[in-house]
């Protein structure tokens, strides 16, 4: 999962660099940098949690953050500022983390109680 939430972002950097020089372009890569970036550092600290409690907060940050980023990779599709053969992958991706999140979250609460 490190790997992949770091190659997920280091995706969005290259989306977000490829995004047209307009005034809305730059509003949404700033949104979508900063969500797409933050997922692995939140799993990263979740990793690194001293207390269970502690473990599903970040790991509900890290899943918050996946599903943001998949709202402005869908903006950006919908408003078609990059053909969206382009985000296909990224937007799949994000989709499997959101899947892996949620399971773990489930899991992680069942076993809290």
């Amino acid at each position: 999962m490190r790997t992949r939430t770091k190659e997920f972002a280091k995706k969005i950097i290259k989306l977000c660099r490829s995004l047209p020089d307009t005034w809305e372009s730059r509003r949404i890569a700033d949104q979508l940098f900063q969500a797409g970036t933050s997922i692995g550092a939140n799993y990263r600290a979740a990793c690194r949690a001293s207390t269970k409690a502690e473990f599903i907060s970040k790991m509900s940050d890290a899943r918050q953050k996946t599903d943001e980023s998949l709202y402005w990779l869908e903006i950006i599709a919908e408003t078609k500022l990059l053909e969206e053969k382009l985000l296909i992958s990224l937007i799949k991706e994000g989709n499997e983390l959101i899947e892996i999140l949620v399971t773990n979250k489930r899991t992680d609460r069942r076993d809290l109680k």
